[in-house]
């Protein structure tokens, strides 16, 4: 095998598994209702209260706008309480291309997504196994950035010493997130780019299409294709009746 191709393969396994798109709403024919509806319960936010608290006194020449500006920087917004809809634990089921007309590699994984510091940022684990280099660990951290408005993604694995890194833009009706990702080539000692997209579907999976240079010709060609589906939490033991 191409230990550069399987390399960068590698690193692509995970960024799916980082981020959750919603679904848009399906909309429903109107009904003319038979009685007066019921008090509807308060809905909650999908985050905890994450607003930073900058209670201190300005230094000369920063302005309250100025503050306004890190403070609405730095408070989560929609696209992560979209982020906090992927937090659980995925199964992966990958067919990787070594190279264009190569025949395909079947593999699995199992990836578990948290979210971390107050809704900001999601964090990905991911293990499993490649045909012929063993047992696969890596980690991924991804965010939203206010600022850029983009998606930020950094990840790393047991793989190699360097570092897989991007940015992703979302589309208008929230189903799909397409990356542009930058990562060292060990063969030549240059950055090569890759490209990601990842769709959610309404019954709850998410396919990845990951797309990047043919090592002799620099072609893009189709590396891996993966469906993410969700593992179910398991429930609470309960008690036999009668105890």
């Amino acid at each position: 095998m191409n230990r550069c191709s399987i390399l960068c393969v590698a690193a692509l396994t995970a960024v799916a598994g980082t981020l959750a798109i919603a679904q848009p709403a399906k909309d429903k024919p109107a009904t003319k209702p038979t009685a007066a509806p019921a008090a509807q319960p308060e809905v909650k936010p999908a985050l905890p209260d994450a607003t930073p608290k900058m209670d201190m006194q300005l230094p000369p020449g920063f302005t309250p706008e100025m503050m306004k500006a890190c403070m609405d920087a730095a408070t989560p917004g929609p696209m992560h309480e979209l982020m906090a809809k992927g937090v659980g634990t995925w199964k992966g089921t990958s067919t990787m291309w070594m190279a264009p007309g190569t025949e395909p590699i079947k593999t699995e994984s199992l990836a578990t997504v948290k979210n971390i510091l107050g809704g900001r940022f999601n964090t990905l684990e991911v293990k499993g196994e490649f045909p012929g280099m063993g047992p696969f660990e890596g980690f991924a951290i991804s965010g939203y950035d206010n600022v850029s408005k983009k998606f930020y993604m950094t990840w790393a694995d047991n793989f190699g010493t360097g570092m897989m890194i991007g940015t992703g833009e979302i589309s208008s009706d929230h189903s799909t997130i397409t990356w542009d990702l930058t990562f060292n080539c060990p063969v030549d000692k240059t950055a090569k780019k890759f490209r990601e997209i990842d769709k959610h579907h309404a019954d709850g999976t998410m396919t990845v299409e990951m797309f990047g240079p043919d090592m002799v010709t620099g072609k893009e060609f189709k590396m891996m294709e993966i469906t993410y589906t969700r593992v179910p939490e398991a429930k609470p033991a309960t008690a036999p009746k009668g105890m």
